[in-house]
C-alpha cells in the first residue's frame, strides 16, 4: 500500500509495532523479556564499578548500572529510569537523569524551563504554546518541552496529555525518596511507543491480521537473515556478534573501484533502516568494500546524510588504520534474533 502505515500486532507472542511506507519496513518495535526502555524504579545501591565510573544498584527486575554515579552510600535508595536493552548476562543500563515522556510533552525533573520543540518555526504556533506550557503544574526543580507533535495536535488533546504527565511525575518523585527497590512505572510498550513517536498515519491497522495484510511478516523474515541485496548489484552482510555489529559490503562479479563507491554508498544508505528494524546497537564496525581514499568523503558525506534523518543517537565514529569505519549506537530496544531465540527456546 502506498503512504505511510502503522501496523499494531503481535510477533514471536511479543506485542510488536512496524512503520511501512509505501510497502517498505521502515521501523519495527518488539517486546521482549528483558526491562521496557523507560521503566522507572525505586533502586538501593548496591557496590561502586570500579573504573568504569558508576555503581551496581538493585532492582526488582535484577542488577542494574548507572553511569556516572559517585558518592552513593550503599543501601541509598534512588530514583533510576532504564535507558535501554539488557545484553544477555549483563546489568540492565540505567540513567539518573529521569524524563516523562508522552506523544506531546516531556517532563524533565532537575532541568528547569518550559520550552516548545524547535522543529515548531511558526511564530504564533509557538507562543500560544508556550502560554499552555506556563500554566502547567510542575513538581519543583521540573521543566516541560512540548515535542513536534503539538504542531497538528487539539489543543485539548495536548492540555490532557500534559496535565497527565505532570501529574505522573509529581507523584514519583513524591514516591521515590524512601523505600525498597520498587518498579514505580513501567515503560511504554511497543504499541504505546507507535502512537507516541510515530505520528500522522496514513492508514492505522490493528488486529490478528494486521502484519499479514500489509506484508510485515514476510519483510521480517528477510531481515532475520544477514545479507542484504542492493540495487547496484551488489550486496552487504549485517552481523551481530557478542562484541559488536558486523557490516561487510561486497560489490559482486564487478570489482572496479567505481562499483565499490557505489556499493559502499548505497550500503550506507540502507543501513539505518537496517540496523533500526533489526534492533541492533553497541560498536559498529563496516568494512566497505575497496575503493580509493579520495571517494571516502563521499563515503561519509552519504553516511552522515543517512543517519541524520534516523531517531536513534548514533555516533560516526571513524576510520581505523584497518580501513573499517566505526559507529557506536544506542541499544534502545530489544534485537529481532533475540525474541527469534526466545521463541525457540519457549517451544518444546
Amino acid at each position: 500500500m502506498k503512504g505511510r502505515v502503522i501496523a499494531l500486532g503481535h510477533w514471536r507472542g511479543h506485542e510488536a509495532a512496524a512503520l511501512t511506507e509505501d510497502g517498505q519496513l521502515q521501523d519495527f518495535i518488539t517486546d521482549s523479556a528483558t526491562p521496557r526502555p523507560g521503566t522507572l524504579y525505586r533502586a538501593v545501591a548496591d557496590r561502586p564499578a570500579k573504573g568504569q565510573g558508576g555503581v551496581f544498584v538493585r532492582t526488582p527486575d535484577g542488577t542494574g548500572f548507572l553511569r556516572q554515579a559517585r558518592g552513593l552510600s550503599a543501601g541509598k535508595p534512588l530514583l533510576v529510569q532504564v535507558t535501554g536493552v539488557a545484553e544477555p548476562g549483563k546489568a540492565i543500563p540505567l540513567t539518573a537523569r529521569i524524563l516523562f515522556k508522552s506523544r506531546y510533552a516531556i517532563v524533565t525533573p532537575g532541568a528547569p524551563g518550559r520550552n516548545v520543540s524547535r522543529a515548531i518555526t511558526d511564530h504564533d504556533l509557538r507562543d500560544r504554546l508556550l502560554q499552555m506550557a506556563s500554566e502547567a503544574d510542575l513538581p519543583a526543580e521540573a521543566g516541560l518541552i512540548l515535542r513536534s507533535a503539538c504542531a497538528g495536535a487539539d489543543a485539548r488533546n495536548v492540555t490532557a496529555d500534559m496535565d497527565s504527565m505532570t501529574g505522573l511525575a509529581a507523584q514519583v518523585l513524591s514516591d521515590a525518596a524512601q523505600g525498597p527497590a520498587e518498579k514505580l512505572v513501567e515503560g511504554d510498550g511497543p504499541h504505546a511507543l507507535a502512537w507516541r513517536d510515530w505520528p500522522d498515519p496514513d492508514l492505522l491497522a490493528e488486529g490478528p491480521r494486521a502484519f499479514v495484510d500489509h506484508q510485515v511478516e514476510d519483510a521480517l523474515e528477510t531481515f532475520l537473515h544477514p545479507v542484504v541485496a542492493l540495487p547496484t548489484g551488489g550486496s552487504f552482510a549485517v552481523e551481530p556478534t557478542r562484541a559488536l555489529v558486523a557490516v561487510d559490503v561486497n560489490t559482486g562479479r564487478d570489482g572496479s573501484p567505481a562499483m565499490g563507491l557505489k556499493a559502499n554508498v548505497a550500503a550506507a544508505r540502507d543501513l539505518p533502516r537496517q540496523l533500526r528494524v533489526r534492533g541492533l546497537g553497541g560498536q559498529v564496525v563496516l568494512d566497505p568494500a575497496p575503493m580509493p581514499k579520495k571517494d571516502r568523503r563521499a563515503f561519509e558525506s552519504a553516511l552522515r546524510a543517512a543517519f541524520r534523518r534516523d531517531d536513534v543517537e548514533t555516533s560516526l565514529v571513524g576510520w581505523t588504520p584497518l580501513g573499517h569505519y566505526e559507529l557506536q549506537r544506542k541499544r534502545d530496544r530489544a534485537p529481532l534474533w533475540s525474541v527469534r531465540d526466545q521463541t525457540k527456546r519457549k517451544t518444546p
